[in-house]
């Protein structure tokens, strides 16, 4: 499921209701038909992996980094994960590899690495649900598509959201739910929106143009 919405448009919001980091107000946000409110806290984030717009990364090695959600994970499944966010060759490229240290919020490495490293961070748990915050907006639009590719075995039998202003990134998602000024102005697949949402026309316009039209 892809959340697209100019900023402001209330992406964020809807997507944190999920983890309950803050609750509905009115109607109910349900996993597997039960609403979130009645599960237990840590079982719910037991199954949510979360990779945020501004991610965080901590004093220590890079493989600390990833291991942060499951600190018992093999250097298989570190790797595995690390190759899966489009991270490993980079990390490589370090001469400690995987045991370079990563200075407080990760001030010692670029914004695409950093995101790179907190998608591995979500997956190396294999969660049910995946939530992607526009987690590629700081990588450039190369870096994002070898990402996309990856993350395609990746949510293959889990639920995904996935937040994001580039229209590009949404193109073959299963569903796309349209934000407006905070409000569900449509949604559907990327062929039905192009005929029937003028809020979904706009933004493809102005971010592809007709170059890309069908």
């Amino acid at each position: 499921v892809a959340i697209l919405g100019a900023t402001g448009a209330g992406k964020s919001s809807l997507i944190n209701l999920i983890p309950r980091f803050y609750d509905v107000t009115g109607g109910q946000v349900q996993v597997d038909g039960v609403d979130v409110r009645s599960l237990q806290e840590d079982s719910l984030l037991e199954q949510i992996g979360l990779v945020p717009q501004e991610s965080i990364l901590f004093s220590g090695t890079v493989r600390e980094n990833i291991c942060y959600g499951k600190p018992d994970a093999s250097d298989e499944e570190v790797i595995a994960a690390a190759k899966a966010a489009q991270a490993h060759d980079f990390i490589m490229s370090f001469p400690q590899g995987y045991d370079t240290h990563v200075e407080e919020r990760g001030a010692n490495l670029s914004g695409g690495q950093k995101q790179r490293i907190a998608i591995a961070r979500a997956l190396i748990t294999r969660p049910r649900i995946l939530i992607l915050d526009d987690a590629t907006s700081s990588v450039d639009v190369e870096t994002e598509t070898h990402i996309q590719e990856a993350l395609k075995d990746i949510m293959h039998g889990r639920t995904s959201f996935v937040v994001a202003q580039r229209i590009s990134t949404v193109l073959n998602a299963d569903k796309i739910v349209v934000l407006d000024k905070g409000r569900i102005v449509a949604t559907g697949k990327h062929a039905d929106l192009m005929k029937f949402s003028p809020v979904y026309q706009e933004i493809y316009e102005k971010q592809l143009g007709n170059e890309f039209h069908e």
